[in-house]
């Protein structure tokens, strides 16, 4: 009789079991965050959905969309549902960078009447910044938040101030071709984890949504304080990511570079520049989040094709030919898409 190896199963550690109760804890989170917004806001769930991975994963979201369409409502409703410190800019032609970060101010010493510089902190000192319609301030404003968003603190007078954290920013753009509107520099757009177009309802959520205003919902509640918003996205981190999504994420990010053999021919002449690392580590911690958000304890190839055109399309520069002919981003990242299988 041919002996068999015994079957030992290891029992599930402690850190496992908390992980699988937080897990739940999340999908419990999550439920009443969704409920808490749609208070407010009617339809728009990819929208949501999206928006709460981002959250999640710790990164920050751009919205685009033509104006009238609730993106600047979906923010704030977002932070009505968090009890986190709150903040919004209106971006304007005449902003300057020290309106975001703050400056150095010149003060007199009551008692000893010396002038003393004191950094008086601007608005991007809280949990959640809505930068509102960003690209109607010109590039060198924009790149005020480039350290903020990256490293979350602040350089100036040749001291380091940080932020306070949790620290996301979530950003609304107005399609580029509406008059008065600047492009966000490659630099910028990719401080973006996930960028969300929002597009017009449908006829029966646009009538909910007209008869809304004429009857205003109750107020959305708290759900997460900063301590358990970042509890949770430290569970997300844990999240595991197998080599074969990792390999599948590197192949989706050297197949959007026209000088790599991978990129496919249909798309090699439309592009300029394809995506790079971070796109990589971003679209990782988004399928974590994902994951997670679904009461999964690994992320999946899944996971990453889902996500893979609101990570990486924002991030693809376009050459002139797609310009031309009028190519979209996203319409290159469904090729990209159909050309690495999973």
């Amino acid at each position: 009789m041919r002996y068999t190896e015994p079957t030992v199963t290891t029992p599930p550690t402690d850190a496992a079991n908390d992980d699988r109760r937080a897990l739940e804890s999340l999908a419990t989170a999550r439920e009443r965050m969704v409920e808490q917004i749609h208070r407010r806001i009617i339809g728009q769930q990819e929208v949501i959905d999206l928006l709460l991975v981002c959250l999640f994963a710790g990164g920050h979201g751009l919205f685009v969309g033509v104006p009238g369409l609730g993106k600047t409502l979906l923010v704030q409703t977002l932070a009505a549902t968090l009890d986190l410190q709150f903040a919004r800019i209106q971006f304007t032609p005449d902003l300057m960078p020290a309106d975001i970060t703050g400056s150095e101010v010149l003060e007199e010493e009551a008692s000893s009447g010396r002038r003393l510089f004191r950094f008086v902190a601007g608005p991007v000192f809280c949990n959640l910044l809505l930068a509102d319609e960003i690209n109607r301030t010109p590039p060198k404003t924009q790149a005020a938040l480039l350290q903020a968003m990256q490293e979350a603190r602040v350089s100036a007078g040749g001291k380091t101030h940080p932020l306070p954290l949790p620290f996301h920013v979530f950003a609304t753009q107005n399609p580029i071709e509406q008059e008065g509107t600047f492009p966000l520099p490659e630099a910028q757009l990719d401080r973006f984890m996930i960028q969300l177009r929002v597009g017009y309802p449908d006829a029966d959520t646009e009538a909910a949504i007209v008869a809304m205003s004429a009857e205003p919902g109750p107020q959305p509640l708290p759900v997460l304080n900063p301590v358990e918003l970042q509890r949770f996205q430290a569970l997300v981190r844990r999240i595991a990511v197998p080599p074969s999504v990792v390999q599948h994420i590197v192949a989706l990010l050297r197949a959007s570079r026209p000088t790599e053999s991978s990129c496919p021919a249909s798309v090699r002449e439309l592009l300029q520049w394809g995506a790079g690392p971070r796109a990589g580590q971003q679209l990782a911690a988004a399928a974590q989040a994902r994951a997670a958000l679904d009461g999964r304890p690994a992320a999946t190839i899944s996971d990453v094709r889902a996500l893979a055109i609101p990570v990486l399309e924002h991030r693809l520069v376009r050459s002139f030919v797609a310009e031309s002919r009028g190519v979209s981003s996203e319409a290159l990242m469904r090729s990209i898409l159909d050309a690495v299988h999973s």
